[in-house]
Order: C-alpha cells, then sequence, then structure tokens
C-alpha cells in the first residue's frame, strides 16, 4: 500500500469498491482518508447486478457494528462477494457466518484445540520451520520471498493441526490464493469458485477417512465431537476445517510479505528492531496493523440502526473497512509511520467482538516467528523488483516479490 497519505485521490462517490482494480489504482491512504473525513458512514450505490452497500471507515464506528451482534447478523456473509449475492451457502455451519447459540456451542468446541497450552508444541514448529525456510534463503543469492519462503510456512502448519499430507500442501496453497483472491483480471471468479469447491472435495474426503480413523488432529476432533450427543453434520465438519485453511493461510502470508516489504523500505525501524530497541512483539503488532490483510469484513443489519448522521435501515448491506480503520487518525497516531514500537495498537485486523478470529494467536505466533528470524539471521534486505500485488478487493498482498537476504556474519547472529 503506497505510503502518500495526503496525495489526491476521488471522491468516495466517485471510487466503484466492487471493482479490484479500484484498489490497485487509486492510493489506498489517500482514498480511506476522504472516506473518514467525508462520507465516514458512505451509501456505495448500487451496481448492474449488485445492490447497494454502506461503507464504514472510521475505526470507532466499525467496532460499534463488530461488536453488536443483536442488531447485525453474520448469516448472509461476511465478504462483499457473498453479501451482495445475498446469502452465503455455509451460512449457520461454518463459524464465521453463524450466530446465537450454535455459533457460541461450534466456538467453544474449536477452542479447546486453539489455547494456547494446546498449540504450545506447534508454536515451537513454527520457529523452526520459519528458521529453516529463512536460513535456505540467506543461503540463495535470490530468492521469490512468496513461493520460496511464505507460502510453505502457514499452511505447513495448518497442515499439521489438520494432519494434511505434506504432499498435498502446495496445491492447497494456490487453491487457497485463487479462492481469496486473484493473481491478475485475466483470471475469472469462476476460477475462484472453482478452487473453493476443489478445497471443499479434498477436505470432505479427508474428513471420512477421519471418522473411520480418527487421531490427534482438530479434524479428528470435529468428525468426532457431539453437542449435547449429536455429531456436527457433514457440512459443518467440512466448512469449519476449510474456515481454518482459508483464514490461517492467505491472511497469515500477506502480513509476513508485506511486513518484509516495510522493513525493507524504513531502514531506521529495521534497525530498531535488529539492536533490540523494540521487542519482536511490538513488531509483530505494527506489521498486522500496517498490512492488514483482510481490507474489509460485513454484516447485514436486522433492524433499523443509527450509525453517525446515518440510519442504516434493516436488510442493508454493512461493509466495516479494517484498511480504513487501521489508520484512523483519532485512534493511531500519525498512521501513515510504519513504527515497529508503536504502542498502544489495538487495530481490528482479527476483527472485533464475537466473531474475533479464532486464529489470531497463530496469526500472531507467524508473523512473530518470521520477525525473530529476520532480525537473527538476516543482516540486510534487498527488494530485486517491484512487488505483484494480487488482484482483490477483499485481500491486500502479494504473488510475488523477488529479494536477496544478506546474512549475518558468522558468529554475529543476533538473538
Amino acid at each position: 500500500m503506497p505510503v502518500t497519505a495526503r496525495a489526491a485521490a476521488p471522491e468516495p462517490a466517485a471510487l466503484d469498491l466492487t471493482d479490484p482494480q479500484t484498489f490497485l489504482d487509486v492510493d489506498q491512504h489517500a482514498m480511506w482518508r476522504r472516506f473518514r473525513t467525508e462520507s465516514p458512514v458512505h451509501w456505495h450505490p448500487a451496481g448492474p447486478d449488485t445492490p447497494g452497500f454502506w461503507v464504514i471507515s472510521r475505526y470507532e464506528d466499525a467496532v460499534a457494528v463488530y461488536r453488536d451482534n443483536k442488531r447485525f447478523t453474520s448469516e448472509k456473509g461476511t465478504v462483499l462477494t457473498t453479501l451482495l449475492r445475498g446469502h452465503d451457502s455455509a451460512a449457520g455451519k461454518m463459524l464465521a457466518v453463524t450466530d446465537g447459540v450454535r455459533h457460541r456451542e461450534i466456538r467453544n468446541l474449536m477452542l479447546k484445540s486453539f489455547s494456547p497450552r494446546v498449540l504450545a508444541p506447534v508454536v515451537d514448529g513454527v520457529h523452526r520451520h520459519t528458521r529453516d525456510l529463512l536460513g535456505a534463503a540467506v543461503a540463495a543469492d535470490r530468492v521469490d520471498f512468496v513461493t520460496d519462503v511464505v507460502d510453505h510456512i502457514p499452511m505447513h502448519t495448518m497442515g499439521d493441526l489438520l494432519d494434511i499430507p505434506a504432499a498435498d500442501r502446495p496445491q492447497l496453497v494456490e487453491w487457497n490464493t485463487r479462492t481469496l483472491s486473484r493473481h491478475s483480471s485475466d483470471e475469472s471468479e469462476f476460477e475462484s469458485l472453482m478452487a473453493r469447491n476443489e478445497i471443499l472435495l479434498y477436505i470432505s474426503q479427508l474428513a471420512a477417512e477421519r471418522r473411520a480413523n480418527p487421531g490427534d488432529d482438530v479434524l479428528s476432533t470435529l468428525a468426532t465431537a457431539t453437542i449435547d450427543g449429536k455429531p456436527l453434520s457433514d457440512d459443518e465438519i467440512v466448512l469449519n476445517s476449510y474456515s481454518l485453511i482459508l483464514g490461517g493461510d492467505e491472511s497469515t502470508r500477506m502480513s509476513i510479505i508485506g511486513g518484509l516489504i516495510a522493513l525493507a523500505g524504513n531502514p531506521e525501524q529495521w534497525r530498531r528492531l535488529k539492536s533490540g530497541e523494540v521487542t519482536s512483539e511490538a513488531a509483530t503488532e505494527e506489521i498486522l496493523r500496517w498490512t492488514t490483510p483482510a481490507m474489509h469484513f460485513g454484516r447485514r443489519a436486522l433492524v433499523d440502526v443509527p450509525l453517525g448522521d446515518q440510519v442504516i435501515r434493516a436488510g442493508d448491506v454493512v461493509t466495516l473497512w479494517n484498511a480504513s480503520a487501521n489508520f484512523d487518525e483519532d485512534v493511531f497516531p500519525d498512521p501513515y509511520t510504519f513504527d515497529v514500537g508503536r504502542s498502544p495498537n489495538k487495530h481490528v485486523v482479527f476483527g472485533h467482538g464475537p466473531h474475533f478470529c479464532l486464529g489470531a494467536f497463530l496469526g500472531r505466533v507467524h508473523v512473530n516467528a518470521m520477525v525473530e528470524a529476520l532480525r537473527a539471521m538476516v543482516a540486510d534486505i534487498a527488494l530485486l523488483g517491484p512487488p505483484q500485488r494480487l488482484y482483490s478487493n477483499f485481500i491486500q498482498g502479494y504473488s510475488g516479490l523477488p529479494v536477496a537476504l544478506g546474512a549475518e556474519p558468522a558468529g554475529e547472529e543476533v538473538r
């Protein structure tokens, strides 16, 4: 994302937020600054085949809607593509698009597999795997940081959690990327749908195997779990496993890639991290805020709700733009400065409220593992070409990043 907050941007009424090309053509910082200043609760007009929707750009307003699961529902979708269709086929089955009692029941079931205590050995594996991959990258003259390094990190973890065979994981990464975004405008939405179906079919086959022969993995837990004496449905098992892959892989990869770009472009912040002046935890939170991989989430209003100087009507689609809220000047002083020591840093990368991301702990672990590995093993970062941006109005990130990583001199590795 460009960092020229004062650059010119079209007025909000002139922008089409359903078009992924908008996010490649416009300086997003400047764009969202105009939204927050001129139209913080903004009505986006309908398109030829889509209804209109609300665009919420201020932090305070976004958090208010995230918290309010009484007047807003997630069961009509949580991203523009499903919200504008009017339904989500996973509603009432997948945690992210389920509300009420069933949401709490499935969330409590899954939380058992995601507590820091249970995940302790997984965390050790993430750090070890990250260091191995980064070591190989440092030893090479040139690597693509996306395909040679980062693509192999979150899916390795999610694969371990779900016990996905190692040989199948690269294909899942490719399917997952095409599900949430596209490499370019040349690819069709049909390809995204087909990639989603491939993942669902793959998980369905695994789930059938785990029901017959369960192990210690999360997929086996879901496949054999009961709530009030009744097993989860096949759809609940498959869709919640799919959700872990969807959220745990793509957004984490984009944070790590964007974090490297930010460190390379801000030498003083790289120095502060290398010197130990700031903690890896603080740097992790700033990387998450700065990159904000999931640009928006959404809800549908169940009743009329006053917000700002507008009234959201029952049935309206409401989109909450994290990409704006995380740079709101009223919450983040000097928001357009990448500051690895920023504190406090209450970003909404993982959402907020009852639907706060189940995988937030693991997402932080992945980014922190890379931050610590970079600090310990890398002396300097050289970008060897422009990052290749993804084509999406949901995921903000990159499909390629050629880099050269200079090694710490022998005996001087920072710990």
